[in-house]
């Protein structure tokens, strides 16, 4: 393979690939992650961009900006500071046809799918300003595109598939998912669906997430080469890569994972941020199951209420479910519960919407911990860091220990009465205990190798298990490897050849 050109002599301007899909969840994110570790290990300076994001999973920058955590994972994988230049149009959704729409990582506002479908094509100008300033770093730009670019009904105001790619001049890589059947129906019914200028831009396709005998495909590769006149670049393995994922299709929801020590979610409707619990991957003998119903609950070592985007409609929800009085019975029976964000909202007495900042009303809480919360348009954002402090109950374990995270919520939450018993175990009052009942509004609480051990060993001695759950390896090396792994794959399964030709790296 040649040597690529690089370096700011030879780069006379930024180049770009995109990767699109023929669904969603066909495996682009991990793709793009994949390019940008490669590019980066052989010495390009590398960014991603996805122009509009879908998802409950978010991120606080360094400036205190909200982006997706899907971009932030590949701005991992590039080795670059994660910033909202590579995710400007992030949506997260608050009901089944609306969504809270954040630009450049400031929220504009609540809008409706028909709202911000003819409202989206004023936001270009937004798009065009960080893919420029990303320019001015980076040499290359390896671009997410969303769902199918097929969606035809979509296609007059498309600013994140092929009215993306139109808009920088981009190549197009079209990846198909074989493990969900019918991949060559995918690759060519979405083809035959392009106009001509967007099935000229398609300039290899990618079959992934691929279980057995390669040579069993050559048959199908030829005639979908043969009759769609595009290459098949990479036959990509089904691989399990553990990394930060982009929205609610992730297959960590789906899976359960077993091990010594029971760590149960409660998998609310619009769960947001569960990416908070992938630490738990990292150590061993543990596994995370996503609970969704009464008979599901079990007797977990631990119970975690996660982020909601939607905290009123999912407290609801919890109630209908029959969840809440079993959430109640648990805690009340001795059992550890930990609430983040809108999962420390619902431990409180009362949640409110005044101003209809979500849903509006209001409506009890679990009553587990002193707590009132009212809802504000206002959203508070940043990232923190600290001292778990004054930790009673089960998990004192975790006192003194050191914590790094970010807050990104819409509301205020106080203690209700001044002799409630309740303690603050993390700084700012952040965060509240009562007996074994914890909730904090730190995303991210958990990364930290200490305090991933400390909790683990604390539910070990608990269960009487003699086991050493120390983690084996730090979250940051963890996702390090798993990044390697995947360059690994794409050197091994891609014409990279093609690839960088496309790109703009081969002479």
């Amino acid at each position: 393979m040649k040597e690529p050109e690089h370096g700011m002599e030879q780069t006379k301007k930024t180049r770009f690939i995109m990767v699109q899909g023929t669904m969603s969840n066909a495996g682009k994110s991990l793709v793009v992650a994949g390019l940008c570790r490669l590019l980066r290990q052989e010495g390009f300076r590398v960014a991603p961009f996805k122009s509009q994001n879908m998802a409950l999973n978010s991120y606080i920058t360094r400036e205190g900006l909200e982006m997706g955590r899907a971009q932030v994972m590949q701005a991992e994988a590039a080795g670059t500071e994660p910033s909202v230049y590579m995710n400007p149009i992030l949506l997260k959704p608050t009901s089944d046809v609306g969504s809270q729409v954040i630009v450049n990582g400031h929220v504009r506002g609540n809008m409706q799918a028909r709202e911000y479908f003819q409202y989206k094509k004023e936001l270009v100008p937004d798009i065009l300003a960080a893919v420029e300033r990303l320019s001015e770093d980076y040499e290359i730009i390896v671009i997410e595109g969303a769902g199918s670019p097929a969606e035809i009904n979509l296609k007059d105001h498309d600013i994140v598939n092929m009215g993306m790619a139109e808009l920088v001049d981009a190549p197009v890589l079209l990846v198909g998912d074989i493990d969900r059947g019918g991949v060559f129906a995918q690759l060519y019914g979405t083809l035959e669906l392009l106009e001509p200028e967007e099935r000229s831009r398609v300039k290899g396709l990618i079959i992934n997430k691929f279980r057995g005998d390669k040579t069993i495909l050559d048959p199908g590769i030829e005639m979908i080469e043969e009759r769609s006149g595009v290459p098949v670049v990479g036959v990509l393995p089904y691989m399990d890569i553990r990394l930060d994922d982009e929205d609610s299709l992730s297959e960590r929801l789906e899976n359960r994972r077993e091990g010594s020590i029971d760590i149960a979610v409660i998998r609310l409707p619009y769960i947001s941020n569960f990416t908070d619990f992938n630490v738990f991957d990292t150590l061993p003998r543990t596994g995370v199951r996503y609970v969704t119903r009464v008979q599901e609950l079990g007797d977990p070592d631990l119970l975690i209420l996660p982020g909601s985007k939607s905290t009123v409609h999912d407290m609801r929800w919890l109630k209908e479910s029959g969840l809440d009085a079993a959430v109640v019975s648990y805690a009340r029976a001795g059992g550890i519960v930990f609430g983040i964000c809108g999962g420390y909202q619902m431990l409180g007495e009362r949640i409110s919407d005044p101003e209809g900042t979500e849903t509006g009303g209001e409506i009890g809480g679990l009553g587990l911990l002193p707590l009132e919360t009212e809802l504000a348009p206002e959203k508070v954002m940043g990232q923190t860091e600290g001292v778990f402090h004054k930790v009673t109950g089960a998990l004192e374990g975790l006192s003194g220990l050191g914590y790094r995270g970010y807050e990104i919520h819409m509301g205020r939450t106080c203690v209700k009465g001044e002799t409630t018993g309740a303690e603050a175990f993390t700084e700012d009052e952040t965060g509240y205990s009562v007996g074994n009942v914890y909730g904090t509004y730190i995303h991210g609480i958990f990364d930290a190798e200490e305090v991933a051990s400390a909790l683990l060993r604390i539910l070990a001695e608990r269960k009487g298990l003699s086991e050493d759950m120390t983690a084996e390896v730090s979250y940051a090396d963890f996702k390090e490897r798993q990044y390697d792994r995947l360059a690994d794959m794409l050197r091994q399964h891609m014409d990279l050849d093609r690839i960088r030709e496309m790109i703009g790296l081969m002479k």
